[in-house]
């Protein structure tokens, strides 16, 4: 019988190899996030705005429009921003070194060209630099190699939170890529509901935060980095329950991070261990276990058996 082929090692990503990069692309899916949020109906914690990631890169999924329906997709083999429309155009614009403004002007050129109309807030969210799109040309980097690396990563970690989500029949989010903190999640659900979200965070407005936290979650995922951190898989809960940063959790690489709020595990130490996917999934499992055992959640009905 043949053997399965072995999985291709995960490629080395540090935070400060390519901030300009990361910053530059940071805001372009933004920009192109920012069209779903305006083309598609509105479901619970903001579920119709994340990105999600595919063979090519990063997809906004089908959304509707007058003519029908469109998907624009991040292709990081070509390198191209693609358009799909459900009447069979297809237009595109280079992904290349470029500042953001001049992403901006052609990205809505684009949609105009391909009568797609979206009223897209010009401005960025959950960033301390606020600059509107139209007048960014401070973030104008594109590194080739680094978005390949950063997508490589992407879809190991989305294959991991996939089957991790495939343990829970509760309630649980899709796994996805949220743009304005440019990071991949998924989340389980109690079932019961949170208290009001305090809000706070950079430039979004704090009934924002308040439905994506309307009810009480364990949420994960994987971070690039930046701000002085390292790339890492994280794990937090809302509310968080008494006891839970100082709860024992695997493997031995994993601790809190006070700063953050939240577990983590660095990227670094799962892309050097002998059994990258192993060190990911005790992580996972450990501190949602830790959430919902000091939450007392019902895990008896929760989980699959």
């Amino acid at each position: 019988m043949p053997t399965s082929p072995a999985l291709a090692p995960w490629p080395a990503l540090p935070a400060d190899s390519w901030t300009a990069t990361r910053q530059t692309l940071h805001m372009w899916t933004q920009i192109v996030g920012k069209t779903r949020l305006a083309l598609s109906p509105m479901l619970n914690h903001w579920w119709q705005v994340p990105l999600y990631v595919t063979p090519r890169g990063l997809s906004t999924g089908s959304m509707p429009y007058a003519g029908g329906a469109c998907e624009i997709v991040f292709d990081f083999h070509h390198h191209e921003l693609q358009l799909y429309t459900s009447d069979g155009e297809v237009r595109r614009m280079a992904l290349a070194p470029r500042s953001v403004a001049d992403f901006y002007h052609e990205y809505r050129g684009l949609l105009r060209a391909a009568d797609v109309a979206a009223a897209i807030w010009p401005v960025p969210v959950e960033v301390e630099d606020a600059t509107p799109f139209p007048q960014d040309q401070h973030h104008r980097s594109y590194d080739a190699g680094a978005v390949q690396r950063f997508w490589q990563v992407l879809l190991r970690a989305d294959q991991l939170l996939a089957e991790f989500r495939g343990h829970f029949t509760g309630k649980a989010s899709p796994v996805h890529f949220f743009w304005g903190s440019f990071d991949l999640a998924v989340t389980r659900f109690s079932g019961r509901p949170a208290p009001p979200h305090p809000g706070g965070v950079p430039n979004l407005a704090d009934w924002v935060t308040r439905e994506a936290y309307s009810a009480e979650v364990s949420s994960a995922g994987w971070w690039p980095g930046g701000n002085g951190q390292e790339a890492a898989f994280y794990s937090y809960a809302y509310p968080t329950p008494p006891g839970f940063a100082t709860a024992p959790v695997r493997p031995a690489a994993a601790s809190f991070n006070e700063q953050l709020g939240e577990f983590v595990l660095p990227y670094e130490a799962v892309r050097t261990a002998a059994e990258p996917q192993q060190l990911v999934r005790e992580f996972l499992q450990s501190t949602y276990e830790a959430a919902a055992n000091l939450a007392h959640w019902d895990r008896r009905t929760l989980e699959r058996h």
